[in-house]
């Protein structure tokens, strides 16, 4: 059976959500892989994002193409190569918060289409993929951002983590456990891995890299469901006259006057996850100036120049423009995949000054 198509009422309706799908499937390659555009390289972030708008916006069996992408280009250590280029890989290297992404993927295909099959199909990947993640945690709390390989292998680890990456991989853990609920194999490491990584989320930003002139930085420690309630809405009433321009959404990056669709969408979300509803609507309606033809979106908007740039049209944010009206409409199970009710408790809150390790902790708490 397939799912409703979101719809927000006044901004997009249904037809408008299924045909920005399909312009996703027309980009979609013969192996299920989803480019950033035709000709552009893969990464398994956003292809998971792509076939999660895929589900929703009724393109199932795209969707299920792309997750068997994902199977097929895992490798043993559970990392996916951080840039795939027609089928030939062009960066080898590990990025944790990509990798992290599948857990969110497959926790999402479970709320929208509830098929056990496809959950235990899937459920060894999720489990390789934030062992990997969790096994690059720093001593702070936060996860290391990538992994170079050399010679066909894993090799040196970059000791520096990334706020939004950081925040990202959060909400997988959380999606990775609510996985670990439903497959009744208990993954206690990722729960302690998760309440370190929260913590360090909302007690010590300033141990991340300083990224701070990215809109990213400013608003995933709330889309990812670490900062949240008063402390969410303080975080970005603080710089939302430094990114939001009125009528046309929110700044990629401070210092450019360059508008993007995906970052706008995931602050829509960030603000339905808030409860914030009416500004969330109106960056939703404010962003869809980058509506195409064929319901693609344009990447962003010059706005001193009046130009689209660059001059593409791109999967993700198409995707994120789908999944942002799932939010607001409440439309499939998967609506709440940014509120993340669906997760159940947060992790316990873990503080840990000495920089032991997951496994420590857990040998330490007598459930080793």
């Amino acid at each position: 059976m397939l799912p409703e198509v979101p719809a927000v009422p006044g901004i997009l309706s249904a037809a408008d959500v299924a045909e920005t799908a399909a312009s996703i499937a027309a980009m979609q390659e013969a192996d299920g892989a989803i480019p950033w555009t035709v000709g552009e390289h893969v990464d398994v972030w956003n292809h998971v994002e792509g076939a999660m708008a895929l589900l929703v916006g009724g393109q199932v069996e795209a969707a299920e193409r792309a997750y068997a992408w994902c199977l097929e280009w895992q490798r043993a250590d559970g990392s996916w190569p951080m840039k795939i280029v027609a089928g030939e890989v062009e960066d080898a290297s590990g990025e944790t918060n990509m990798c992290a992404y599948l857990a969110v993927g497959v926790w999402h295909h479970w709320l929208v289409r509830r098929e056990v099959k496809f959950v235990r199909r899937h459920w060894s990947a999720v489990q390789r993929a934030l062992d990997y993640v969790v096994s690059l945690q720093l001593p702070f709390g936060g996860i290391s951002w990538s992994q170079e390989w050399a010679d066909g292998v894993p090799a040196k680890v970059n000791e520096e983590a990334l706020l939004a990456g950081s925040s990202s991989i959060y909400q997988a853990l959380r999606a990775g456990v609510a996985l670990s609920e439903l497959m009744d194999d208990p993954q206690p490491e990722w729960e302690l891995a998760g309440g370190r990584l929260g913590h360090a989320l909302r007690e010590h930003r300033d141990q991340f890299l300083d990224k701070s002139e990215f809109s990213m930085d400013w608003y995933y420690p709330v889309l990812g469901g670490a900062v949240r309630g008063e402390d969410g809405t303080a975080l970005i009433d603080s710089r939302w006259d430094t990114f939001v321009e009125d009528g046309l959404g929110i700044r990629c990056v401070s210092t450019n006057p360059w508008v993007t669709g995906a970052e706008t969408c995931e602050l829509v979300m960030a603000l339905d996850a808030l409860g914030d509803r009416d500004r969330a609507l109106q960056l939703l309606a404010d962003m869809q100036h980058l509506r195409s033809d064929e319901g693609r979106y344009w990447t962003g908007y010059v706005f001193p120049d009046k130009v689209n740039w660059p001059p593409e049209h791109t999967t993700y944010t198409a995707a994120a423009v789908i999944l942002a009206a799932d939010a607001l409409g409440h439309t499939t199970g998967g609506s709440d995949i940014m509120r993340g009710a669906t997760f159940g408790a947060h992790f316990r809150e873990i503080a840990l000054e000495c920089g032991c390790s997951s496994a420590d902790t857990l040998e330490h708490a007598g459930l080793a």
